[in-house]
């Protein structure tokens, strides 16, 4: 009897413990679980995981280092409060590094390649995906968008960013969700910046890019203004 094939099973990774606390307090931290300016101790978080502070101290160095936390001397954090002004200086510096990748690599993707970012649009307009899985497509998206252009440097300065945007980015859209359009406008976006980059005119794909980043921008501005003014 020939053996069933495998071919669609991925690999099991294996997370360290401190890869398995930053993702835990990162997720807290986005799902609104740990609120913007709220101060925990790291042995407290420690003891709601199970783990040593050795840890969770690793893991907040982390953290600090994408602008989701702030410790202090001690065995103190608190999560960083939203601010406008972060959000802007987030946006001006993938302002410098987006466009220009994306102007490259919309040159580099292959068919297959296309495929692969067609296949993220159908979950942004799912409307039975929770946050989780849309914000995890919507990584893929960008990421696999970008990937063909990028150097090791720009994925670890790109990856900061967009952990420090995306909790702006849920806090504003996750306020749309109760829009019946969101999801089909959500869609849309995606599917309009991927059109542009399949025409392989550099100059065309940067600016498709660079508009749906000034979007993007405006709506979490608009979003975080109840919380921050």
């Amino acid at each position: 009897m020939a053996e069933a094939s495998t071919t669609g099973v991925r690999r099991v990774q294996t997370l360290s413990v401190v890869e398995q606390v930053t993702k835990e307090i990162r997720r807290s931290i986005l799902a609104g679980d740990l609120r913007p300016g709220q101060e925990f101790s790291l042995r407290e978080i420690a003891g709601r995981l199970g783990v040593s502070i050795i840890p969770v101290r690793e893991a907040l160095r982390h953290l600090e280092g994408q602008g989701l936390v702030v410790t202090a001397r001690g065995k103190s954090a608190a999560v960083a409060p939203l601010s406008h002004d972060d959000l802007r200086a987030i946006y001006r510096l993938r302002r410098q590094i987006e466009p220009e990748l994306v102007g490259r690599a919309c040159l580099l993707l292959t068919d297959r390649d296309h495929d692969r970012l067609a296949g993220h649009l159908a979950v942004f307009g799912d409307v039975s995906l929770g946050l989780d899985e849309i914000y995890e497509a919507h990584h893929e998206f960008h990421l696999d968008l970008l990937r063909p252009a990028a150097t090791d440097w720009d994925l670890r300065t790109l990856g900061m960013l967009w952990h420090a945007a995306e909790r702006y980015v849920r806090l504003a859209f996750g306020g749309r969700d109760s829009d019946p359009d969101e999801p089909r406008r959500r869609e849309a976006a995606h599917a309009d910046l991927l059109a542009a980059v399949a025409q392989r005119d550099a100059g065309r794909a940067a600016h498709a890019l660079l508009v749906h980043l000034d979007t993007n921008e405006r709506i979490a501005q608009q979003g975080i203004a109840a919380v921050v003014d």
